[in-house]
């Protein structure tokens, strides 16, 4: 089982595909740098929880596909 995502990083990472899909790819550690661009979070933990589940989001649009 994974980890239970809150509201506000569902949201979040909603509103950022919808905006910015072409932008976020498989790979996290670029997902995290390009998430600095879009977002200012000052959590760390926020910020990689969002580039993880981006991440995800995207694999899963991939294997769709």
């Amino acid at each position: 089982m994974g980890r239970i995502k809150t509201k506000i990083i569902k949201r979040v990472t909603q509103q950022l595909m919808a905006q910015h899909k072409a932008a976020f790819s498989e790979d996290y550690a670029k997902n995290k740098e390009v998430l600095k661009g879009f977002i200012d979070v000052h959590s760390r933990k926020i910020s990689n929880i969002v580039a993880g589940y981006l991440t995800k989001l995207v694999k899963l649009e991939k294997a769709k596909k």
